[in-house]
């Protein structure tokens, strides 16, 4: 069966109180939006066209970065979820099959969910994803007719009778294309908020004799997100979820409450986490792996035996190999530390690469950016770099090289040498205690010193 999926991203979320698009806010370092895109994949979708309004420009670069395949149609004017979905009707036309309706904001629903709502349109001309409110507060109800779905109706047009209705509209849709879009042209906005609802298309598919079925789900699944309370609560399940993930995967996470996850973090059986660690998108932590407390990575791939922290930071394009470590206040930055390296102390790594059994001592920088241009820095194996040493790249240290502490390379150092690159010490004795007592006696009569 062709699908095609369309995504409704178009909510201002006025109640987020923010410039940003409501469905570009982060939920696990990932925009709203790239959740839903990441859900509606596992249908294959031959088409994916995502409805936006306020902040268009800036939701079609996400989307295109995560899926540059996918059409971005704007929603001028916000008249309601059918209005919203009938823009995607130029960008689906010569597609058949049928369309599946997600939205933005609802990051949760599960693979397993989607497929069963894409399956239930071979016994359905449409189908609703449904779910047993424990409060179905204001949630649309589903009014069903023994096993079939006979309307959907809004809170606020709803009767006491419906009202008390356990099972509510989560908004998802699927049905056939032409169907689809057949449906919401005869769409009126005669309710209370004179808005084109899409869950009037279920009554007018039946007044038309095309049935219509509920596929439920867990709650939880349809989790929606118009404030930053919201947010933060989905941010929580998001958290919880992958916490318990891990400890199935055989992660040990010393203190779980203190580590945050990205969407996307993988980490390997018998890795280590200790406590306050915080992944950014993009890690991969490898079997065995430990990560010290307070450290902080994005972009970032530790492989098997490594050691990273206390208050380490490992930024984007860091790439440790085998049973390297990296130490306390310890910066990498799109570089590739070879098996057995070691930084373990005050160090920054930057648009570098370390060969395996390097030693880089306390304090040494890499000079990577001389106000225009990044230039990268080269430490060969064995190499031994000296503490406080600055390498202004682009510079080469060779391999089993060594650099003095407190050198400045500019040049680079052949394999096997010794390069110093500082100052000469001058030594004057006696002159401490002579200039120090010059300036007690200032001190004394009122100088200021």
């Amino acid at each position: 069966m062709t699908r095609s999926l369309v995504i409704l991203a178009a909510g201002q979320g006025t109640r987020m109180n923010s410039d940003l698009p409501k469905v570009l806010h982060p939920l696990g370092g990932v925009p709203l939006v790239v959740h839903a895109l990441r859900a509606g994949a596992v249908l294959e979708p031959a088409r994916v066209v995502v409805v936006a309004g306020h902040g268009a420009a800036q939701v079609r670069a996400v989307v295109a970065d995560e899926d540059p395949e996918a059409v971005v149609v704007e929603q001028t004017e916000q008249l309601g979820t059918a209005h919203a979905v009938a823009q995607a009707r130029a960008a689906l036309d010569g597609q058949a099959g049928d369309v599946v309706v997600l939205y933005g904001d609802t990051p949760f629903v599960g693979a397993e969910t989607l497929q069963a709502l894409a399956d239930a349109r071979a016994r359905h001309d449409l189908v609703v994803l449904g779910f047993e409110a424990a409060d179905p507060g204001r949630y649309g109800r589903l009014v069903m007719a023994g096993e079939a779905l006979a309307r959907i109706v809004e809170f606020k047009d709803a009767t006491a009778e419906e009202r008390a209705i356990a099972l509510c509209n989560s908004g998802l849709v699927c049905a056939d294309r032409a169907v689809l879009f057949d449906l919401i042209d005869a769409v009126g906005n005669d309710n209370a908020a004179g808005e084109y609802y899409l869950t009037d298309i279920v009554a007018v598919a039946r007044a038309r004799g095309l049935s219509a079925g509920v596929v439920r789900c867990a709650e939880a699944e349809t989790l929606g997100i118009n404030t930053r309370a919201e947010l933060a609560a989905a941010e929580a399940a998001l958290q919880a979820r992958m916490r318990a993930q891990a400890f199935d995967d055989g992660v040990t996470l010393v203190a779980p409450d203190t580590v945050f996850f990205a969407a996307d973090t993988v980490i390997g059986r018998d890795a280590v986490i200790e406590p306050h660690v915080v992944f950014g998108p993009g890690v991969t932590v490898e079997s065995g792996a430990v990560i010290r407390a307070f450290s902080h990575l994005e972009g970032a791939h530790v492989s098997r035996g490594a050691v990273v922290g206390p208050y380490a930071r490992l930024r984007p394009g860091a790439e440790l190999a085998e049973d390297v470590r990296v130490g306390n206040f310890v910066e990498v930055k799109n570089a590739v530390l070879e098996a057995g390296a070691k930084a373990n102390h005050l160090s920054y790594l930057g648009d570098a690469h370390v060969g395996a059994g390097a030693n880089i001592g306390a304090g040494t920088v890499t000079c990577n950016y001389d106000g225009v241009f990044k230039h990268r820095t080269e430490i060969g194996a064995g190499a031994f770099i000296g503490s406080d040493t600055m390498l202004v790249a682009p510079v080469r240290v060779g391999a089993g090289a060594l650099t003095g502490s407190g050198s400045v390379i500019t040049e680079d150092v052949p394999d096997g040498a010794l390069a110093l690159g500082r100052a000469r010490q001058e030594t004057r004795p006696g002159l401490a205690a002579r200039l120090m007592a010059r300036l007690r006696a200032a001190k004394a009569k009122g100088g200021k010193g």
